[in-house]
């Protein structure tokens, strides 16, 4: 039996660096293949990771597989590194990892453009009634239904305030989008202000001439960019409040029945973090009182176990309501990057990444704090 280290793969990833070196017998790759009754699942269920675990150098693994001490145990004293394609890793208990010396290499930065463009797409739909207007034809009621001068109308961005909870590098990368909306006024609930550079390579594509102009002359953003520490402050003045937060102990439910409370009623929230930092009972009741007008939710608590019964689906609330199946960082692109970082993170933990940084992560959680 080959002396090769041992790599369990839990989906099918689109990038060939795993396959390549196991066909030149550097690893030995076990990859999660669906039976007939498991075509519906994304990933391996968590029997088929607790009967592969044993022995394994390598875990690669995604947010839908729990990677906690009974696996980690499973795996045994061989495991040295445990990579996830995805930039969050809640799924992951990292205290029984670093009691076990065993590395967790993550994908960050490859889809913060991708999931900018989905909190401007959410924003948007939110905003001005995106589904029931679609739904209005494909229904075939566009025919029956007076469309008056108000019909299906919803408030634009230009001279409202933003809000984010939550301000790293995929809520700046929303500002910038944003910018060309022209906002009043972006404020944002960060442990400590983080000054947004508009001289960035990012941000000058992003720029109309107007705008261009604007800056060029003036140093800054013809909108003000303000932290406020309190989220219950931001929820206040925002017309759109954008919820980017790291998911963390301390952040579950960062948006509660308190804050929701503070909202305007004519304020839409977008979600494209985390389900849990958002409480969805409070969210569905502060809908069904009408104290907030709508949300937009790339992602929502007990994913992906979300049916037609659940609440936020109820008819009451079909036109306030847009849910998308955690598809934010879903571009070709953003995808092929985060597959490549997670199967070369497992490679440079084996000391086999292609290239002379044999052992250099793309990307390592630091488990030393």
């Amino acid at each position: 039996m080959s002396s090769a280290p041992r790599v369990v793969q839990c989906t099918a990833v689109p990038s060939a660096y795993l396959q390549e070196a196991h066909d030149r017998g550097d690893v030995r790759l076990t990859v999660w293949t669906p039976r007939e009754d498991e075509a519906h699942l994304t990933t391996a269920p968590r029997d088929w990771l607790l009967e592969h675990a044993p022995g394994a150098s390598a875990l690669l693994v995604v947010l839908q597989n729990r990677v906690d001490a009974d696996v980690l145990d499973r795996a045994g004293d061989s495991l040295r590194v445990v990579s996830t394609m995805s930039v969050g890793y809640d799924h992951i208990d990292l205290d029984a990892c670093k009691q076990r010396n065993v590395r967790v290499g993550y994908t960050p930065g490859v889809l913060n453009e991708a999931v900018a463009d989905t909190a401007v797409l959410l924003a948007l739909m939110g905003t001005r009634h995106a589904l029931p207007a679609s739904r209005l034809v494909t229904d075939g009621r566009w025919p029956k239904t007076p469309m008056r001068p108000l019909t299906l109308t919803g408030p634009s961005l230009e001279g409202k305030t933003i809000g984010f909870v939550g301000f790293g590098a995929i809520a700046q990368s929303t500002v910038r989008r944003l910018a060309s909306f022209r906002p009043r006024r972006v404020v944002y609930a960060a442990s400590k202000p983080k000054p947004f550079d508009v001289h960035s390579a990012a941000f000058a594509p992003l720029l109309d001439d107007v705008l261009g102009t604007y800056v060029r002359a003036h140093g800054r953003l013809p909108f003000d960019v303000e932290n406020v520490q309190d989220v219950g402050q931001v929820a206040a003045e925002a017309d759109v409040l954008i919820v980017l937060a790291n998911y963390v102990p301390s952040t579950h439910h960062i948006v509660n029945a308190d804050v929701l409370q503070r909202m305007k009623k004519t304020a839409t929230i977008v979600n494209v973090a985390r389900g849990p930092l958002v409480d969805t009972d409070a969210l569905v009741d502060a809908l069904h009182r009408d104290a907030i007008a709508g949300v937009a939710l790339d992602v929502i608590e007990g994913e992906p176990q979300i049916t037609p019964e659940h609440p936020l689906l109820a008819p009451a609330l079909a036109d306030k309501v847009v849910l998308l199946p955690h598809v934010g960082s879903a571009t070709t692109e953003a995808r092929q990057s985060m597959a490549n970082y997670a199967t070369l993170n497992v490679l440079a933990a084996l000391g086999l990444r292609p290239g002379s940084e044999k052992d250099t992560f793309c990307a390592e959680l630091d488990l030393s704090k």
